[in-house]
């Protein structure tokens, strides 16, 4: 009996695994269709115009309108104008003009610009380059370092109206209003002190600071500014000083009064 169970349950797998395919699709020895497929037979599809009014009325819907619309009402006038000009701008760049002639104009002005900017970094004379020199007014004697103390104001004043070299006398003469207020105990002359440095140690309540301002003006205006001074101005300028040193001493014979 268990000689025939064993053979019945044999023939039982056999029978179920015999029922089942034991590969899908087409075997591998066997050569797939290259066949080309039949072509369409049907009516040729026909397509659908949208209506043009339609079609109109869809763009002028806010929910289609994708990009939003800047309101000119908005903007500054200065907006307005920066628009403005970019526009006109970017309308000249694609025109046929720029692209022929003027697209080289351009080139050439960078070109000049990006050299001039060189040539000012790398500290370079323009003028001297081309030929000219700037004009330098030529002075008696060395000012960088000059002590008001050593200096002969009365002579070197006489010299510098002699010579005509009115720029100079008028530099004698503030340097003379300098040794002035130093002798009198109004500032404290240094070398290395600026005008403004004098101006500020002067009593503000006074009428000497609102005068030396104004004289001080001047004498820059004078010496650095290279102003062109005639004999006219030049007798301005020297009455000036002396009235300022009128007022020096009133201000001294003031102080020992009291």
């Amino acid at each position: 009996m268990a000689f025939l169970s064993f053979w019945f349950r044999v023939l039982l797998v056999l029978t179920v695994f015999g029922s089942v395919p034991m590969a899908v699709g087409a075997p591998p020895n066997q050569a797939v269709s290259t066949r080309p497929l039949p072509p369409d037979q049907g009516p040729a599809p026909r397509l659908r115009r949208p209506d043009a009014a339609r079609l109109q009325e869809l763009r002028g819907q806010r929910e289609f309108q994708y990009v939003e619309p800047v309101n000119r009402q908005e903007q500054s006038a200065w907006e307005l104008f920066k628009a403005r000009v970019w526009e006109a701008i970017a309308n000249w760049l694609d025109s046929r003009s720029y692209s022929h002639f003027w697209r080289w104009v351009f080139y050439a002005l960078f070109l000049v610009v990006g050299v001039f900017v060189v040539l000012k970094l790398m500290q370079i004379d323009l003028t001297a380059m081309l030929g000219r020199t700037p004009r330098r007014a030529t002075l008696a004697y060395e000012t960088a370092a000059e002590n008001i103390h050593e200096v002969d104001f009365a002579s070197r004043l006489a010299e510098a109206e002699e010579a005509g070299n009115l720029r100079l006398a008028v530099r004698l003469g503030y340097l003379q209003l300098l040794k002035t207020l130093t002798d009198r105990g109004h500032i404290q002359w240094q070398p290395d002190k600026t005008n403004h440095d004098y101006l500020a140690e002067l009593p503000p309540a006074g009428p000497l600071r609102e005068a030396f301002r104004e004289i001080t003006r001047q004498f820059e205006f004078v010496w650095y500014g290279e102003l062109a001074l005639t004999g006219a101005l030049y007798e301005q300028v020297r009455a000036g000083h002396r009235a300022f040193l009128g007022q020096v001493a009133g201000v001294n014979s003031t102080r020992r009064a009291a």
